[in-house]
């Protein structure tokens, strides 16, 4: 009788796996996950949104502007998404007076480009590998600078952490590694409670000495109520509180101190700090067709930005703006005209109707 015997193949590189140290930090690893499944602990985010709530919804940060601007939306599908638009604008000198801009996206991919009347171009990627792990990129070329801008970042989610890496205009040429590295990783502790860190390392050029920067943070959640602060190497702390008042309003305060010690004195050392810092208060009401911001600064600034969608395809949006010390102020209107296929009109317009209260 004649027995067949199968050799089990095995790789080179084997030996990495399969070993007691291997075995034993998997092991380790593995009790760490099962316990902190246990905890019911969430994804807490990211660092640069750790206070994503206040600073980037709603101050008006990301939604003041000055002059006359009009957006023409054309969306040609759904699935996938794909849109093109037109800007223009006067009177505003963050806005180009013509921007032609174009979004193409499904599950996986995100790319969207603009181009400029100034001849500039910037153009953003997101590549989703896995659920978890996305590559975000972002080049910016703009023919008044000497050189272009790109940025890298690969960002993790897990269940109860986030990790990245970023790297902005990263070059060898030179014989070495220039630019900007930083990374970040926020952990979560406790289902309401999260902290992080950020290293920063940067190097302008081969014959400088690159620098190197720690900043903490850290971020608490309740039911109705979310509080964070972030604490940078070189003198300055950022807190942020953010509100759910109702159902449709939310508050929120941000606070950015620095301190700079002073030259010498008879303090020592953390003698003769200067201290320098603005808070600023806003508020933010959601209605069924419009949505409204205010906010209040310790410099003197206070702000308003309407946005108010008279009809499915047209959207109004005022801002205004008034420095009390500076005695300076500013004006923006903006029209934004979206054209759309025939079956996303008709939900726009069942939607609004459904939002409207019923006759008496």
């Amino acid at each position: 009788m004649a027995v067949a015997l199968e050799e089990k193949s095995t790789s080179p590189l084997s030996f990495l796996s399969d070993n007691v140290l291997a075995a034993a930090i998997n092991d380790t690893y593995s009790s760490l996950s099962e316990k902190r499944k246990l905890l019911g602990l969430e994804n807490p985010g990211t660092v640069d949104n750790i206070a994503r709530e206040v600073q980037k919804d709603v101050l008006l940060s990301n939604f003041m502007f000055s002059g006359l601007r009009c957006d023409l939306q054309k969306i040609f599908s759904v699935a996938p998404l794909f849109r093109l638009q037109h800007g223009f604008a006067m009177g505003s000198q963050a806005l180009p007076p013509w921007q032609l801009m174009a979004l193409y996206g499904n599950s996986n991919l995100f790319l969207q480009a603009a181009y400029s009347s100034d001849k500039s171009l910037t153009a953003w990627g997101n590549l989703r590998w896995s659920p978890k792990f996305v590559t975000k990129t972002q080049t910016a070329i703009d023919p008044r600078q000497a050189q272009a801008m790109v940025q890298i970042d690969n960002e993790y989610t897990g269940d109860d952490f986030s990790a990245s890496v970023k790297a902005i205009s990263p070059s060898i040429l030179e014989g070495g590694l220039t630019g900007i590295v930083i990374g970040s990783y926020l952990q979560s502790l406790t289902p309401r409670l999260a902290i992080g860190l950020e290293g920063v390392w940067q190097r302008a050029a081969l014959n400088s000495k690159p620098e190197t920067a720690m900043s903490y943070c850290a971020r608490y959640r309740s039911t109705d109520w979310i509080a964070s602060a972030q604490y940078l190497a070189q003198g300055s702390l950022g807190a942020s509180y953010w509100k759910r008042l109702t159902d449709k309003v939310e508050a929120g305060v941000d606070c950015q101190l620095q301190f700079a010690p002073g030259m010498g004195g008879a303090g020592g050392m953390f003698g003769n700090i200067r201290r320098e810092g603005t808070t600023t208060v806003g508020v933010k009401y959601s209605f069924a067709t419009s949505v409204y911001r205010a906010q209040i600064d310790s410099a003197g600034k206070c702000g308003v930005v309407l946005e108010k969608r008279v009809a499915p395809p047209v959207t109004l949006t005022f801002a205004a703006e008034i420095d009390q010390w500076k005695n300076t102020h500013k004006l923006g209107l903006a029209v934004s005209l979206e054209g759309a296929p025939e079956e996303l009109q008709e939900i726009a317009e069942r939607a609004d109707q459904s939002a409207l209260p019923p006759p008496i």
